[in-house]
This record gives C-alpha cells, sequence and structure tokens, in this order.
C-alpha cells in the first residue's frame, strides 16, 4: 500500500529520518518518532546511495506529442470516416487510429493513450449495433407482434 501524503512530503519524511539517523538515533526510535515501521527506517538507511537515494523520483507521465493543429487534422480524418482513411470497415479503433497518427504525423502512440486523446476530442466509445443486413424490419415487427407472444406465453399447438 502506498504511504500517505505527496511525493514532497513522502521525501521531507525520509530525509528527516535520515538526518535523525546522522545525529545517532536508534532505527527504532527514528521510526517511533516519524510513524513508521522499523523495516522501513532500516531500509532507508541501507540504501545504496545513501541520502541521494531517498530523493522523490519524477513520474514518468508521457505527455502529448501530437499539437493541437494537428489534433485538429486527426479530427478531420476521423470524421471522414474510417473507409475513406484506408480500412476495410467504417469502424474506428484505438488501434486503427495509432496507425494513422503513425502515417500521418510520424508520432507512435499507445492505443491506450489515444484513447484518452480521442474522449478529449469530443469522441466516445461506441460499438455498432449487430443486425443481418437482410433483415426485413416490417417482417419483424410483424413477428414481435403475432408470434412471439404465442411463444413467450408457451401456447400449446391445438391440431
Amino acid at each position: 500500500m502506498r504511504p500517505q501524503g505527496s511525493a514532497a512530503e513522502l521525501e521531507r519524511r525520509r530525509m528527516r529520518a535520515w538526518e535523525l539517523l546522522e545525529r545517532g538515533w536508534r532505527v527504532k526510535d527514528v521510526a517511533e518518532a516519524l510513524g513508521v515501521n522499523r523495516a522501513t527506517v532500516s531500509g532507508w538507511k541501507n540504501r545504496p546511495g545513501g541520502k541521494q537515494a531517498l530523493r522523490a523520483k519524477p513520474q514518468h507521465v508521457p505527455q502529448c506529442r501530437l499539437q493541437a493543429e494537428q489534433k485538429d487534422q486527426l479530427r478531420t480524418i476521423l470524421l471522414a470516416g474510417a473507409q475513406a482513411a484506408g480500412f476495410p470497415t467504417a469502424l474506428w479503433t484505438t488501434r486503427r487510429v495509432a496507425q494513422v497518427v503513425k502515417e500521418k504525423f510520424g508520432i507512435e502512440c499507445n492505443p491506450d493513450h489515444l484513447g484518452r486523446i480521442l474522449h478529449e476530442l469530443g469522441f466516445s466509445c461506441q460499438k455498432p449495433s449487430r443486425r443481418a443486413r437482410e433483415q426485413d424490419p416490417q417482417a419483424l415487427a410483424e413477428w414481435r407482434a403475432k408470434d412471439w407472444p404465442r411463444i413467450k406465453k408457451g401456447e400449446k399447438n391445438r391440431s
């Protein structure tokens, strides 16, 4: 479980522990003073790299490398449709969008990251309804009105 506090607060706590250890405090006393486990303080004390190793490490949060104008161009491409972009069906997937971004802008993007960008551009995840192309809407409506209620109620054939 991650300890409570920001990266800066946690770093301050580790640095305070280091200072107390340098003053000659025992691991047990430092742990008690800072409200952490003894093993944690012992790990900080014995970490290779010393005090420098206790510094907070910046989180790697990938920034979108698509510029605002490229995002606008991407929106135009998406609105034109997947088939206009050379795909066999009209369905856009994040993998297909990643392929288009790589081809058009020369930027490799993770499909998961592109999902966030698409949401930012106003697109949402949608899936086409599954229905047969040959389906006759009028025949379906008649079946639902006449046959389905009979089947649902379990009406016996009376011959």
